[in-house]
């Protein structure tokens, strides 16, 4: 027991050294985008297994900061204005699991849209469902409800849909007047709701590695 809470310790000071760009960088134009309205609707979004409960509320919150932090007009400051719909429909924030055996990973499941303000016209036919992963604590077999509060994994995963949502911007950047980017596949984040297409993926059965400590090995 000695040696897992021993490894736990170890995990935990390395667990959010993941996939966290820097919001101090000037990041490169996005064609003329600058943002206008930045709207987050939470009603009810599905409760994931192995999950902890915040409010509609808190959603909201987090989403629409995250989107200013990232968006806001002191980074992208472009000549037209462009609004941003965000719509979370699910989430998973995880609760501690069992270390080297059963650790579920938080998750969330939004859709988003974007609106041409001179015309007043959505850009995208359809609305863009994505699942997001935390940028962070991603070390097999300690999930991030071991070391992350419900805020901080709130937090996490805000930022990394933030993240998402420019990604999907640059692939389509003529939307924006800019010329779209073929960007490196981000394994935080995936198309569709992976809480109907691919629900193992929240609580995978982990095997520890050959020669680790477990509660069958001693």
């Amino acid at each position: 027991m000695r040696t897992v809470l021993a490894l736990i310790g170890l995990l935990v000071l390395t667990a959010c050294g993941g996939i966290r760009d820097d919001l101090t960088v000037m990041p490169d134009p996005l064609g003329d985008f600058r943002l206008g309205h930045n709207i987050a609707v939470v009603n009810e979004p599905v409760q994931g297994p192995f999950s902890r409960t915040v409010t509609d509320d808190e959603w909201q919150a987090a989403m629409v900061a995250a989107v200013d932090d990232r968006f806001n007009q002191t980074r992208f400051f472009g000549d037209k204005f462009y609004h941003i719909g965000v719509a979370v429909e699910g989430y998973v924030l995880a609760y501690p699991g069992i270390p080297l055996v059963y650790s579920p990973r938080s998750v969330l499941i939004f859709s988003v849209n974007f609106f041409d303000d001179s015309t007043q016209t959505k850009l995208n036919d359809e609305a863009i469902q994505l699942t997001v992963f935390e940028p962070c604590c991603t070390i097999p077999f300690l999930g991030s409800g071991y070391t992350r509060s419900a805020e901080k994994q709130m937090e996490g995963l805000s930022f990394n849909a933030a993240r998402a949502i420019e990604r999907t911007m640059r692939e389509n950047a003529d939307w924006f007047g800019g010329t779209p980017e073929i960007l490196p596949e981000d394994d935080t984040i995936l198309e569709g709701n992976v809480l109907r297409d691919n629900p193992e993926l929240i609580a995978p059965q982990e095997t520890a590695p050959e020669g680790t400590f477990s509660a069958e090995t001693g």
